[in-house]
């Protein structure tokens, strides 16, 4: 019989900041705003933000650039024990990777209606065929990760509206 895991969530608002300002950067690039950090035994071992824009990479989402920011930190694919914190639900190709990569735990700001697979559109970690389990945890610190994002959008509305019709 497998103990039940004991969960730390003592730091996660902690964290979770430091995934909004990475957020914050990527904004400042014109990037989406979303960051995410990968925690493991107490310590950031891997940070990132969008960046598909400025990176030509489709899949230079923020879990991404972290996880493999990470990967390369401790020389290892795989990423046990590790807790990762995102400004925004995960999509599917984010997820596929958590997964493959062995995270622990999710921990999630806001959520995303849209694409998001933790809940929003289904439930991806919940899924029987997947060879590994995924705590996942959402809304921490929720209403400001989509207080940022909804800004960013804003902005970009009005930026489009004052700009001149192209003919």
């Amino acid at each position: 019989m497998k103990r039940p895991q004991i969960i730390d969530r003592s730091n996660d608002e902690h964290f979770m900041r430091e995934a909004l300002a990475l957020a914050g950067e990527g904004a400042a690039l014109g990037e989406v705003p979303v960051g995410a950090v990968l925690v493991q035994d107490g310590r950031i071992i891997g940070r990132g933000f969008n960046c598909p824009i400025s990176r030509h990479d489709p899949s230079a989402h923020a879990e991404m650039v972290a996880i493999r920011d990470a990967a390369l930190q401790v020389e290892n694919y795989r990423l046990p024990g590790s807790t990762l914190y995102v400004t925004l639900e995960p999509c599917s190709m984010c997820a596929g990777l958590i997964v493959h990569s062995r995270i622990q735990r999710v921990v999630y700001g806001a959520t995303e209606p849209k694409a998001g697979v933790a809940i929003s559109r289904g439930q991806f970690f919940a899924q029987d065929f997947l060879n590994h389990r995924v705590l996942v945890e959402g809304g921490v610190l929720g209403e400001e990760c989509g207080a940022v994002l909804s800004e960013f959008f804003r902005q970009r509305r009005q930026q489009a509206a004052r700009e001149p019709e192209q003919s």
